[in-house]
């Protein structure tokens, strides 16, 4: 319905947990789909009743409901339970017959009919068979008008990915800044599955947050389907315009978050780093997890730190000021001439050392690029330029254009002697 790979899809059962917001479009019109977990409407207890909690959720939310059975599997109780539930809450609903390719018309149909709620659409979602129909029939209750007018993207909205080990609270901060159980937050590692993307504005800007499922170390990945959420996460980790590193001060900085930073920093997105459940320990505790970011992640000196509660809701207000300074830094437009000046002057305060025969000549500086920003150097003999050298050029280009929570690029091109291939 959205053509595309946004949800996980595997022979597993349970897979789906949170509710997952995908975009369509039919002709003109375009329409928001929600896929829900397995629904259990009379669950009591553990992760099936925080499931129901979000399914009906859903269901509350849309305009039309799309009731899924099997057609291979045949009717089973749980489909009674799910219809006598959509037929209380009365919403427009359309009962379609999954897995239907091979199967004569009619007949793997029509035990269904006794939920009473009206015709069998059979569909093979799998094969696309079925499925432009069914769109077709969910729209034609909202009577939409014929024509509409294209409507552009907007590129000003911040896709903010929220990044970590398993149970540092990833769901649980999204559910406090919007205030509402929107995803499943459970206490059991691994209880989100699939980088799930919600829609959020403050103060006039326009976010885009994504729960990312919990990172473990390699040797720990043992299901398909947490490889699947793997991928999943590094994938909305690539695709962000800002990711917040979120750990844990209970169990301090482990090789694990040095891992997720270390692709964060890689992939080249800004970064904001929050310690969550920094009310839950004492000042020793506090010293330690201080000490071990120092040791464990200098490499993220440019980003922003916080000491966060989720739910307690402690420190929230001072990481937004930080996630907006750091996109703004990642998008950062600098001009060619101020960054000559600024190269000029680096090298006149301190110049390069020299490397063999040659010192490094370096003549100018342009922007390469934004999100993370790269400047190119032009120059001669720069492949004598020293990373330490690097780094102290990166320093005074970062406090000239307050690129904090940004990783900074320098490239170093030199320039082809136009006599190196004539002969003397």
């Amino acid at each position: 319905m959205t053509k595309s790979r946004d949800a996980i899809v595997a022979d597993y059962a349970g897979l789906t947990r949170d509710r997952h917001y995908g975009q369509g479009r039919l002709g003109h019109h375009e329409y928001i789909v929600i896929d829900t977990g397995g629904f259990e409407p009379d669950a009591s207890t553990g992760i099936y009743k925080e499931m129901a909690k979000q399914t009906q959720q859903a269901v509350a939310e849309s305009d039309v409901v799309i009731f899924v059975v099997d057609a291979r599997a045949g009717l089973s109780a749980q489909d009674h339970d799910i219809a006598k539930y959509l037929r209380r809450i009365g919403k427009p609903c359309l009962l379609v017959a999954n897995k239907s390719e091979g199967m004569r018309e009619g007949i793997q149909s029509g035990e269904f009919y006794e939920l009473g709620l009206g015709d069998v659409l059979s569909i093979s979602a799998a094969h696309g068979q079925g499925v432009r129909d069914l769109v077709e029939l969910a729209l034609e209750p909202l009577h939409l008008p014929e024509d509409e007018e294209e409507t552009e993207v907007d590129t000003s909205v911040i896709k903010l990915a929220v990044a970590g080990r398993p149970n540092v609270g990833k769901s649980t901060l999204i559910n406090t800044w919007l205030g509402e159980e929107r995803l499943v937050a459970f206490d059991m590692p691994g209880t989100t599955r699939d980088a799930i993307t919600v829609p959020f504005e403050r103060e006039g800007q326009k976010f885009e947050l994504i729960d990312t499922a919990g990172l473990r170390r390699k040797g720990k990945v043992f299901e398909a389907i947490e490889k699947f959420s793997v991928v999943k996460t590094l994938q909305a980790i690539e695709s962000a315009n800002v990711v917040l590193l979120l750990l844990d001060a209970e169990q301090g900085v482990t090789d694990q978050d040095a891992h997720i930073a270390g692709f964060i920093l890689e992939s080249g997105r800004a970064v904001v780093v929050a310690i969550n459940k920094w009310d839950a320990v004492d000042e020793y505790q506090r010293q330690l997890v201080h000490r071990s970011i120092e040791t464990r992640l200098p490499f993220l000196k440019f980003a922003n730190l916080h000491l966060i509660s989720a739910k307690k809701r402690q420190g929230l207000g001072p990481v937004w000021a930080s996630i907006t300074q750091a996109h703004r830094a990642a998008m950062c437009k600098m001009s060619t001439p101020v960054l000559t000046r600024l190269l000029l002057e680096a090298v006149q305060f301190q110049t390069p050392q020299r490397g063999g025969m040659f010192r490094p000549k370096l003549r100018y500086a342009h922007q390469g690029g934004m999100n993370p920003p790269v400047i190119i150097i032009h120059g001669n003999s720069l492949e004598h330029v020293t990373e330490t050298y690097k780094r102290f050029l990166e320093g005074r280009f970062r406090k000239a254009f307050n690129l904090a929570g940004t990783p900074l690029r320098i490239e170093m091109k030199t320039s082809q002697n136009p006599f190196a291939d004539k002969d003397a």
